[in-house]
């Protein structure tokens, strides 16, 4: 009988500093979905090089909201580059979302967008374009092999301070600088 597998869902990936992967190095990603295929995230610490006005008037969706449409675009990963996630909080169901956790979800339909869009979106939202994953047992080995820090979500690292504080604020909660942290470990 195989052990229950743990679920990531809802974590914050954070990359020790002796990741270095191009695009993972000093990243947090949120685990939005962790299961027995494997796992899915968006990075949430990594501008993009558009805005959220650039993405909206490509889609032909109209805003007059300058804090809106001067909003970073986040690289959410290398996976669907070209596909948009919006990362939010609230109760308002939309035509394609994933519950991550308690009042927090995935979206990739439109109308969120559109929500936005008119000043009626979710109180806080991020929008990323692609995101990240890993396949059937591959997170686990690589938080095995030392790549990651395994942290709870914390709103404020997803939605508040600026992105160049995240990485540090999210291993931060859980008690760990990672400016001071050993970039290699031992296994017993």
């Amino acid at each position: 009988m195989e052990p229950p597998r743990q679920n990531f869902g809802n974590h914050l990936l954070i990359a020790l500093p002796a990741l270095r992967d191009r695009y993972f190095e000093r990243s947090v990603t949120l685990i939005c979905q962790h299961d027995a295929d494997g796992a899915m995230g968006i990075v949430v610490n990594r501008a993009s090089e558009y805005t959220v006005g650039e993405v909206l008037r490509q889609m032909g969706i109209a805003s007059e909201d300058s804090a809106l449409q001067a909003q970073a675009v986040l690289a959410g990963g290398p996976v669907h580059p070209e596909r948009g996630f919006v990362l939010h909080d609230g109760g308002q169901p939309y035509d394609s979302s994933l519950a991550v956790g308690d009042g927090l979800y995935l979206t990739t339909s439109r109308d969120v967008l559109e929500a936005m869009a008119r000043g009626e979106g979710p109180p806080q939202a991020l929008l990323a374009l692609g995101c990240a994953g890993w396949g059937a047992g591959q997170l686990e080995q690589e938080l095995l092999d030392d790549s990651w820090l395994l942290a709870p979500n914390r709103a404020d690292v997803l939605f508040q301070l600026p992105l160049a504080q995240r990485w540090q604020a999210a291993a931060g909660g859980i008690g760990i600088d990672l400016l001071n942290h050993a970039s290699h470990s031992g296994h017993a």
